[in-house]
């Protein structure tokens, strides 16, 4: 089971570089392919709305095929994604080839994530997605730094190429290490859709779209906000990238061990700090040093949320924890589209600058579902 875990891991690690490495050339993108940063931003979005599409879609008609070629398949319409995105000849193409490299990944963070809880300790829940979702934290510490490297010295091309590369890879050894099991056995589609209609699964989901919104915004736009606001050269943001990926690390695992605590009191505590956080963006924003410590403090948190998030969906949605969890990733990209969309409009408008009391308010109404969500549990049953 370790290397299982592991394997998984591997891939996740890749998903997650193929995903957040476009924050770090999106100048160069635009730069090349003659299109303005909010254009660029859009690269974003395709990715994001791949995932909304497919994490309800994929997972429903994938949810009777057996594990080893279904994670397999998954993996290899990854792969393809990001090797059109490599030699996309321009920007329609690769908009399409980042929608196409999105389509599978909440169907597999799904499959990832239910196996691993079904494994899980009582209790501890919440620290089993944590260590899983290590490799989402290693690809933002060190895969999307390095991408951005590569592509400053190699072209913007050449990150995709290599995560390609990294990704079959991994692909070799999940096909090694995934039991050759049949799919788990699940009622009627009608039956798995009809949890959705529970106003506790409902608001776990909206908990996750609208309390990440804030947080994906402003590191979509970490390259002009660094640059444009902050004054550090092109050069300086790897490092950035760095350091939000080494808070991610430790959010990470914080945000597992609160959770196992105290669920939806750490969750709403962990909202109302990163509330207050993003709003310091507005003054700490313009100056270099407070700026790096803003990174840092973003990158615990923003991924101290994740943890807990994903385990309220599980809780709350028993009976169909695969594609629950597969809609709340969805769920989570719909705030990645957003900030794409949102984040371009700011920058036209008021100037990247805004962007950081914008996350704040959106933050802010997360905290406000999920004080409502924890009025709701505690009313009394019946």
């Amino acid at each position: 089971m370790p290397f299982l875990v592991f394997s998984l891991m591997l891939v996740v690690f890749g998903l997650t570089t193929g995903e957040f490495v476009i924050a770090g050339i999106l100048p160069d993108v635009a730069d090349d392919l003659s299109v303005s940063i909010p254009a660029a931003g859009l690269l974003v979005s395709a990715y994001a709305l791949g995932m909304i599409v497919g994490g309800p879609v994929v997972t429903t008609l994938t949810a009777r095929l057996p594990r080893r070629p279904l994670v397999g398949g998954l993996v290899l319409v990854s792969i393809a994604g990001n090797a059109a995105s490599a030699l996309a000849p321009g920007y329609a193409i690769l908009l399409a080839s980042r929608f196409v490299a999105g389509l599978v990944v909440a169907t597999f963070f799904a499959v990832a994530i239910s196996t691993a809880l079904a494994t899980a300790p009582p209790g501890r829940q919440a620290s089993t997605v944590a260590r899983l979702t290590l490799g989402m934290n290693l690809g933002i510490v060190a895969g999307t730094p390095l991408g951005t490297l590569i592509g400053h010295h190699l072209g913007w091309r050449a990150p995709f190429a290599a995560i390609t590369v990294f990704s079959a890879v991994a692909l070799v050894l999940v096909l090694r290490s995934v039991p050759d099991q049949p799919a788990p056995r699940i009622g009627s589609l009608l039956g798995e859709l009809r949890v959705f209609t529970r106003p506790d699964v409902v608001l776990a989901i909206a908990l996750t779209a609208v309390g990440n919104l804030g947080a994906v915004t402003v590191f979509s736009f970490l390259a002009p906000l660094a640059t444009d606001v902050s004054g550090f050269s092109e050069g300086a943001l790897p490092l950035l990238l760095l350091v939000y990926g080494t808070g991610a690390v430790v959010g990470n695992f914080l945000g597992g061990w609160l959770a196992d605590r105290a669920l939806m009191p750490s969750l709403a505590g962990l909202l109302a700090v990163l509330a207050g956080v993003l709003a310091l963006g507005w003054t700490a924003g313009v100056h270099q040093v407070p700026s790096a410590a803003l990174w840092f403090a973003l990158g615990v948190l923003a991924f101290a949320i994740i943890p807990g998030l994903q385990t309220r969906v599980v809780t709350t949605a028993q009976a169909a924890p695969t594609l629950a969890v597969a809609v709340n990733a969805s769920g989570f990209q719909l705030a990645a589209a957003s900030a794409g969309w949102l984040g371009g409009r700011l920058i036209d408008g008021p100037g990247p600058r805004s962007i950081y009391p914008a996350a704040a308010a959106l933050t802010a109404l997360g905290l406000l579902i999920a004080l409502y969500s924890i009025r709701r549990d505690r009313r009394p049953a019946g």
